[in-house]
């Protein structure tokens, strides 16, 4: 499912996802390694990881994660993603709830 994503989408998917990684202000071994992963599993090819492994060093900026701008069909796929993301590390902090919690709330 997540290879049939335009690369457009995939990019937009990875910068929720590490904007999540950096939710309680540290991205952390386990949610790096689930990043590289999910770079393989999109398929990304070097450029398109280089963007996200930038991600890892400086959260995207807030406009660059507008919630607004993930198409319908495509909501789902952004919400197991960052579900998977916030799950990692076996730890979901108060500050990673709170932001699924408020994107779960603007998409559904």
């Amino acid at each position: 499912m997540l290879k049939s994503l335009s690369h457009e989408d995939r990019l937009r998917l990875m910068r929720f996802v590490c904007s999540f990684a950096w939710a309680d202000l540290e991205v952390k071994a386990k949610e790096r390694a689930l990043v590289h992963k999910m770079v393989k599993e999109l398929d990304l090819d070097p450029e398109e990881a280089k963007l996200v492994e930038g991600w890892l060093k400086v959260p995207p900026a807030a406009e660059e994660v507008d919630p607004a701008t993930i198409p319908r069909a495509h909501r789902q796929i952004v919400l197991d993603a960052v579900r998977r993301m916030i799950k990692v590390d076996g730890n979901v902090d108060p500050e990673e709830a709170e932001s699924l919690a408020l994107l779960e709330q603007l998409l559904v």
